[in-house]
């Protein structure tokens, strides 16, 4: 069969939108296979981040030495996720103590909404009685929390071999590469995608623990129940881009809600109170320590949110700025996908590094 010139930009993009349909099926179906190993990869990147702060660090005039570095990061990480894990799953048991509590307040103040009675049974309201009932949600999120730590042995393992594996990356880069100019092309693009891939985690570790504490002691403040649990909802929400800011303004003022039959005027305070923050951190902060070197259109990344939400659920919403970022570094450096790039980007000035 032969091809013409007029035909060939054509099939080259059917061959592409194949391939992209064929790796997002493969990635739905493998999801078992490919998550572990991902998580454990993202482990091992903040592990070497953990460990390069720490060879900062000078005791005297010595630094301390890379293996106490590498040893320390990796005590220092099992700790905070043993601590974190330990205190979501205390958390959800307290919550599911008072979850019918809650509940019936929620339900009290819908049977008192003036329309409710109008809706049809089988719509919206069946939509509102399956939001309000507070039990099935900590059940489905303790389900969550369980599959992730079936996988938490494997993932060590991984996580084992990466750290045990990273000191011949050089020599089989080198080997597979077998070319001086090209290795040193391939170098500066896993350099910046270290790099920003890095800066996006730094920034937004930070920025997530300042909107974190800061609505843990409004909360505290304004006597909402459970506000240190609230506080690290938000932390980790706020890696979620938009929505998860959404989800953890509105959650706390609904419980805000539920924990009494007169707390309409204390959701509000919370519902005001918390977006302030968020918006204050999330669209002042943020821009301006990130500034422009993550180029990102915010389109494409709520696009990428739900693309990676649909294929691995609430992991893939945490993974999927860092994939994007990753994903146009790449397409930058190869004049042929130096297109897409451009279409990712914010304004479309893309960062090239020349040869």
């Amino acid at each position: 069969m032969n091809v013409g010139p007029q035909q060939l930009p054509l099939l080259n993009f059917a061959i592409s939108a194949a391939l992209v349909a064929l790796t997002i099926y493969l990635l739905v179906v493998g999801q078992n296979l490919f998550l572990p190993l991902v998580i454990a990869i993202v482990f091992w990147f903040l592990i070497n981040v953990l460990a390069a702060g720490f060879s900062r660090i000078r005791v005297g005039r010595f630094y301390v030495p890379r293996p106490l570095c590498f040893i320390a990061s990796i005590l220092m990480f099992l700790i905070a996720v043993s601590v974190i894990v330990q205190f979501i799953s205390g958390s959800l048991n307290d919550l599911g103590s008072v979850a019918r509590i809650y509940e019936a307040n929620l339900q009290a103040y819908w049977a008192a909404f003036p329309f409710a009675d109008s809706l049809p049974a089988g719509g919206m309201a069946r939509m509102f009685n399956e939001w309000l009932d507070i039990s099935a949600l900590i059940t489905a999120t303790a389900l969550t929390f369980t599959g992730l730590a079936a996988d938490g042995v494997l993932i060590i393992i991984y996580v084992g071999f990466l750290l045990f594996e990273q000191g011949n990356f050089n020599a089989k880069l080198s080997a597979l590469v077998g070319n001086d100019v090209r290795e040193r092309s391939v170098r500066r693009i896993i350099n910046r995608v270290r790099k920003d891939v890095q800066k996006y985690i730094s920034i937004k570790m930070f920025t997530s623990s300042l909107t974190g504490i800061l609505s843990y002691l409004l909360l505290r403040t304004l006597g909402v129940d459970f506000p240190e649990v609230w506080g690290v909802l938000i932390f980790l929400l706020n890696f979620i881009p938009t929505v998860g800011s959404i989800i953890a303004t509105i959650f706390p003022a609904t419980i805000a809600l539920a924990q009494s039959n007169d707390g309409i005027a204390l959701s509000l305070i919370v519902l005001v109170s918390l977006g302030a923050l968020q918006v204050c951190i999330g669209n002042i902060l943020e821009p301006r320590l990130m500034g422009t070197s993550l180029n990102l259109s915010p389109v494409v990344i709520l696009f990428n949110l739900a693309l990676w939400g649909y294929i691995w659920g609430v992991a893939g919403m945490f993974l999927c700025v860092p994939f994007l970022i990753i994903t146009t570094i790449v397409l930058s450096h190869f004049p042929k996908t130096r297109p897409v790039a451009i279409l990712l980007s914010s304004n479309g000035k893309i960062d090239i590094t020349e040869e």
